[in-house]
């Protein structure tokens, strides 16, 4: 890959990595596993990033490339994510330090959410992140009437687990 190819990787990784932040909050249980998942998702955009043609939203390719990672690792491990060595890669990204306290306020929706299956898991993440349903069904790969009933359904759901 070329070095501006890199530069301009890096720089849109930067500036949307709060996103891999967020998915990795709901697929991990700790730190550890936290920054091991952000590091595999960051090793799988980084070798999908030749083949984004720029047809989407650079994030929306981001949340597909991200949401099918961590959905991939959490079910093949089963809650302990392996993680890949990416000393041989010659960038440095600076990575922010997550701070989890300014969503103190959402613990008790994160943990209804984390309830549900992978699928909706990642359908209420992008409701959350204000994505239409337009921009929903084209990351996940389903009809937008489809991301509606299934939306509408889990609202229902996750009334009934924070107001049982």
């Amino acid at each position: 890959m070329t070095e501006e190819l890199e530069h301009r990787f890096v720089a849109q990784l930067e500036e949307n990595q709060n996103i891999v932040h967020k998915i990795c909050r709901l697929y991990t249980h700790d730190k550890e596993s936290h920054n091991d998942l952000f590091q595999e998702i960051t090793i799988q955009l980084w070798r999908a990033y030749p083949k984004f043609r720029g047809d989407s939203k650079f994030s929306t390719w981001m949340y597909r490339v991200a949401l099918n990672t961590a959905i991939t690792l959490y079910r093949k491990s089963k809650r302990r994510v392996r993680t890949q060595d990416y000393e041989g890669v010659s960038f440095k990204i600076q990575s922010e330090p997550y701070d989890d306290t300014i969503e103190e306020q959402l613990k008790l929706m994160y943990q209804a959410v984390k309830t549900l299956n992978d699928i909706d898991k990642a359908l209420v993440f992008l409701y959350l992140e204000d994505k239409n349903y337009r921009e929903i069904s084209q990351t996940l790969g389903i009809t937008e009437v489809n991301a509606r009933v299934k939306m509408n359904r889990i609202k229902e759901k996750l009334r009934k687990i924070l107001n049982p």
